[in-house]
């Protein structure tokens, strides 16, 4: 995925000068979050991709990871011990895309380990979320209603929100051929 790639395309809501902002990185720099949403297909994960290539291309550490597949490496990682330096791995790193978030409700667990994840980056380290939901979702997503509202809270006031219009790119790009 590549910035230059994008579709700015009318009805989308994605604004090419903005977007060429974020480009720069100049929000990973500062430690601030991205949140990305729209319907299934609108190129959320694209971008998010695209912005965190970007960033590997100026040196910024960056990882990836679809969020069930996280939740899952995450308790695979408590039962073979090697949670605090897996969390300490993505901790170091200048940016976190979390990919596909809120597909289904946090366990006890996953909200728990999420909770460490945004805390030990909140002020420091950049993420970003795509997501189907819009964020008015994600409390009931998440669960419990005090660790939501402590996640969310350092998540959401601060972050560059990002919301994709339009029909699905796949449905597009197939229509096409």
């Amino acid at each position: 995925a590549v910035m230059e790639a994008i579709d700015y395309g009318p009805g989308r809501n994605i604004d090419r000068n903005r977007i060429q902002r974020y480009a720069s990185c100049g929000f990973i720099h500062k430690g601030e979050n991205m949140l990305i949403t729209g319907s299934t297909g609108v190129g959320k994960s694209y971008l998010a991709s695209a912005i965190g290539h970007q960033a590997c291309s100026m040196g910024y550490r960056t990882m990836y990871f679809n969020t069930a597949k996280l939740f899952t490496l995450l308790k695979t990682s408590k039962a073979d011990g090697s949670f605090l330096k897996f969390i300490g791995k993505l901790e170091k790193q200048d940016l976190l895309i979390l990919d596909d978030f809120g597909l289904k409700p946090l366990d006890n667990i996953n909200r728990h380990s999420l909770m460490e994840i945004i805390e030990d980056r909140h002020g420091k380290k950049s993420t970003i979320i795509a997501s189907q939901l819009p964020v008015e979702a994600w409390h009931d997503v998440i669960g419990e209603k005090t660790i939501a509202d402590a996640i969310l809270d350092r998540l959401v006031h601060s972050a560059h929100r990002v919301d994709i219009k339009g029909e699905s790119m796949r449905k597009k790009i197939k229509n096409k051929h």
